[in-house]
């Protein structure tokens, strides 16, 4: 996470919280001319279109308030999904034991994408079923769905 997102996530995280939600990610990024503000919030329960719009209500002001993106940007409030992407430490530890597709900068047995069982995390490495991946190798990684179930 860059220093930025790691500002708002602090901000809006206990506004979040209180609403009843969590905040799974907060990504800012540009794409094309436009910068987008990204913020996944989880639930329980799920996420619909009514939480998405509650918490965008109820964070804005105090976003605009801080300032802490100077450019325009767009704000977008939004479900992780199904198939999840994984970023952050405790993303990866609670997806031990599940299936993973891992993309990487660097081919591993001449594979640049890896899937499998993820069944373990450290700070230097991941291990997907028999492939040792080191984390700076990991270019994205995401939870797979399985839609067969």
């Amino acid at each position: 996470m860059t220093a930025l997102e790691i500002k708002v996530e602090e901000l809006v995280k206990p506004i979040i919280e209180n609403l009843g939600y969590s905040v799974y990610d907060v990504i800012y990024q540009k794409e094309g001319k436009d910068n987008y503000l990204r913020i996944f919030i989880d639930s329980p329960k799920g996420i619909g279109l009514n939480d998405c719009e509650l918490v965008n209500n109820s964070i804005t002001d105090i976003l605009d308030e801080k300032d802490y993106i100077k450019a325009q940007y767009f704000l977008e409030i939004s479900s992780p999904g199904i198939e999840r992407t994984l970023r952050r430490e405790e993303q990866f530890k609670e997806n031990i034991g599940k299936q993973v597709e891992i993309h990487l900068y660097k081919q591993i047995n001449n594979q640049k994408t890896i899937t499998g069982i993820l069944n373990e995390y450290n700070e230097d490495y991941i291990i997907v079923d028999d492939f040792k991946i080191e984390n700076k190798n990991i270019a994205s990684a995401k939870t797979v769905y399985n839609w067969e179930d």
